[in-house]
């Protein structure tokens, strides 16, 4: 069973929400050494300071994962073993930027296969997004769900995935895709493209009304974030998930009108909700299955929904203190 301690690692995106908290596991690994590749477009900084505390070697480059030159200079310098990729344009700058979206997006899976292709690594463990698949044909959305994207982030992140589905059966790269649904957690992004649950927790704790767009039945399949960072790290771990796409999900969906009734509930405050148009490509319903993660991986999340809600708006209240 491969493990990543003694192992020279580099994440890209690891400066994101997600990102870092898989930095953070990684760190207790006690990797040979640790970089981190992110262009700040979504990540900062900050998110790294827990990581830089635990483990002072750790390296961050200022680049962008898509430039093939940039990232084969960085592998050679780092001799890296595995790359846990994560780099992303997201959702929201794909409905203002598509073409640019997608270009990157694809880019960067293409780069890290063709450079693992080369030799310059060992082993890549791929992000995929639940938005792969669209909205559920049927629930749960297994692994054969039929990929139906329904903005250009999702289909650049569809694409992604043959990408590198395509470079391990053609070349017989040691590759692997984990699909996260919906994550949460301290460390979303809170600014420009933020996830709904930093914006109703700020807006509520700034007694500024809660907008949702559409009616609000939508559903989502929220998983913690830190139970996404184990679950990645698990699948490189067991040899047994090459070649395969694996869901990360807790099989439970939670309408986004429920979602702000449990965070208002939480933060002990009543703000007007007011619906709005539905938003472009929005998903109406998700809810994935994890039976493939738990039989490779032996995926079960830890966390449930009310206490990582519960931790997630003591961490955002804290933040907007300090401001």
């Amino acid at each position: 069973m491969p493990e990543i301690t003694g192992k020279r690692v580099l994440v890209t995106g690891g400066a994101g929400f997600i990102g870092s908290h898989l930095v953070d596991r990684i760190v207790k690994e006690l990797p040979a050494s640790l970089v981190v590749v992110d262009n700040l477009f979504l990540g900062k900084e900050k998110n790294l300071e827990e990581a830089r505390i635990a483990f002072p070697a750790l390296k961050l480059y200022r680049a962008d994962a898509s430039d093939y030159e940039s990232m084969g200079e960085i592998l050679q310098r780092e001799r890296v073993d595995v790359v846990f990729n994560l780099a992303v344009i997201p959702l929201p700058t794909s409905l203002e930027r598509p073409r640019w979206t997608v270009d990157v997006n694809v880019a960067i899976a293409t780069a890290v296969c063709e450079l693992l292709r080369e030799g310059r690594y060992e082993t890549l463990i791929h992000f995929s997004s639940s938005e792969a698949y669209g909205s559920a044909q049927y629930v749960p959305m297994d692994e054969s769900h039929p990929l139906l994207p329904s903005t250009p982030y999702a289909a650049s992140k569809a694409a992604g995935d043959q990408v590198v589905l395509s470079y391990r059966h053609t070349f017989g790269l040691d590759a692997a895709i984990v699909r996260p649904f919906n994550n949460f957690g301290p460390r979303q992004n809170e600014g420009a493209y933020a996830g709904v649950i930093p914006i109703v927790i700020r807006r509520a704790l700034q007694r500024e009304p809660v907008i949702i767009y559409g009616d609000g039945e939508q559903t989502r399949d929220f998983v913690f974030v830190r139970t996404t960072a184990d679950a990645a790290l698990r699948a490189y771990q067991q040899p047994e998930t090459r070649g395969h796409v694996i869901n990360l999900a807790t099989g439970q969906e939670l309408s986004i009108n429920r979602l702000v009734r449990a965070i208002l509930e939480i933060l002990g405050i009543e703000v007007p909700v007011i619906h709005e148009a539905p938003r472009l490509g929005d998903v109406r319903r998700h809810c994935g299955s994890a039976e493939l993660a738990r039989k490779l991986i032996g995926f079960e999340p830890e966390t449930a929904v009310s206490d990582g809600l519960a931790e997630t708006v003591s961490w955002y209240r804290q933040q907007l203190e300090v401001k």
